[in-house]
């Protein structure tokens, strides 16, 4: 019989915010992981999706989730929500632009915070982390702990990167991140993740990290060709992406550091029309008495990202190519590190396609680092920031296996 100091700890509820594919696939994890979440809250602006989830949840794991509508920019209703649920930690999978409002209610009610994606405003295109890191010194003083970027990327790769650093590489001179969606959903056109923020991303100016500064270049206008395992030759685009900031402050030996998306020529035709016809401008349009964003218009008319899980066949293959110097005094070595995800495995386990998936998991793994203790600081941190091996061997355990291979060398793109 165990004593009481033995017991295991008890564990506080979790509170996720935002009912879309990632949210439905972080929830269904931790839903298969009663000992990590033994109580799981969800809450969004539409509490139909929530409970939809909830019922899916039930149906695969014969948990309950309970489900509440909010308005995540609300500040009070949001505290009032926290406090209602007696959640440790708030899951923050909502929309980018609600991650300040969200990390206030946590200050007030005095809880953790997680999220996936750094903020932005809604009326710019422009996705920095420095109104995050802004918050540390109140979170320290509180005496509680803020996590960026535990999605895949940001997420995923940051970790894979510290990994390689731990393990492989004693500096990282050269980085590049490869997205590759290999997947085919069957629509004209449709975004994998939500349209707006994914088409806010692809449109803006592409910049990497290079020789200690920023270098900008127009979007979509660097273009390369790579062979990419389980999928095949695809093009890929470079772009700019929030991991890259976190990374050059992080590894600060970086001489460059560059994010690369794989896109079809289809997906790029159709991008191209609705940018020329002016329906991807986030300024607002005077229709019929009232004030529209034509991006949020054409995010409301497009295929819902969580609807494609049925129908999309193929994989993911996202990773990271890393080249410095070598840990064991060999000299300078080339490591890549990636993870593949079959869109059928995805959708058969949660009823959600891959990218969502890819995203969802690695949200629950951190909720889990901060949750079992793993994890632990006060103030603000990113990914990188954390001890890389036990979110990875957690990768390896729940649906997102990795590996690694050294290359003859640095690439050549």
């Amino acid at each position: 019989m165990m004593s009481a100091a033995q017991s295991s700890p008890v564990r506080k509820p979790v509170l996720v915010i935002g009912a879309g594919g990632v949210s439905s696939v972080c929830v269904h994890k931790m839903a298969f992981n009663p000992d990590i979440f033994p109580e799981i809250h969800l809450a969004s602006r539409t509490k139909s999706k929530c409970d939809a989830i909830a019922a899916s949840v039930k149906a695969r794991t014969g948990r309950n989730v309970a489900t509440y509508e909010i308005d995540a920019e609300e500040v009070p209703a949001m505290v009032g929500l926290i406090r209602k649920t007696g959640a440790g930690l708030v899951v923050n999978l909502a929309l980018p632009y609600q991650d300040l409002p969200i990390m206030d209610a946590c200050l007030e009610a005095g809880v953790d915070y997680l999220d996936t994606a750094n903020y932005e405003p809604k009326d710019e295109a422009k996705f920095e982390y420095h109104w995050q890191w802004a918050y540390h010194d109140r979170y320290k003083d509180a005496g509680l702990m803020a996590l960026l970027g535990s999605g895949f990327d940001p997420g995923v790769t940051s970790v894979f990167t510290m990994w390689l650093k731990k393990h492989k590489l004693k500096t990282i001179r050269q980085l590049d991140i490869l997205d590759c969606n290999g997947g085919d959903h069957g629509q004209h056109f449709a975004t994998n993740f939500n349209p707006e923020i994914n088409i806010r991303e692809v449109t803006a100016p592409a910049r990497h990290w290079e020789n200690g500064e920023w270098v900008e270049t127009p979007a979509m206008s660097n273009k390369v060709e790579f062979d990419f395992e389980a999928v095949g030759p695809k093009n890929m685009y470079m772009m700019y992406h929030e991991e890259l900031e976190s990374l050059a402050r992080f590894v600060p030996e970086l001489e460059r550091a560059r994010f690369w998306m794989t896109f079809g020529d289809q997906y790029i035709t159709h991008l191209t029309v609705l940018q020329n016809v002016g329906m991807t401008s986030i300024e607002p349009v005077r229709y019929q008495g009232k004030d529209i964003i034509p991006l949020q218009f054409l995010a409301a008319v497009l295929p819902k990202p969580e609807s494609l899980g049925e129908t999309t066949k193929g994989n993911t293959n996202i990773g990271v190519i890393a080249t410095g110097e070598a840990l064991d005094g060999s000299g300078e070595k080339t490591f890549y590190i990636k993870n593949i995800c079959s869109h059928e495995a995805a959708y058969e386990e949660t009823g959600n396609q891959a990218v969502s998936y890819t995203t969802g998991v690695p949200a629950m793994i951190g909720a889990a680092m901060m949750v079992r203790g793993d994890w632990q600081g006060e103030g603000v941190f990113n990914i990188e920031q954390m001890d890389p091996d036990p979110f990875m061997d957690m990768l390896n355990a729940h649906g997102l296996p990795w590996t690694v291979e050294e290359m003859d060398g640095p690439v050549a793109f």
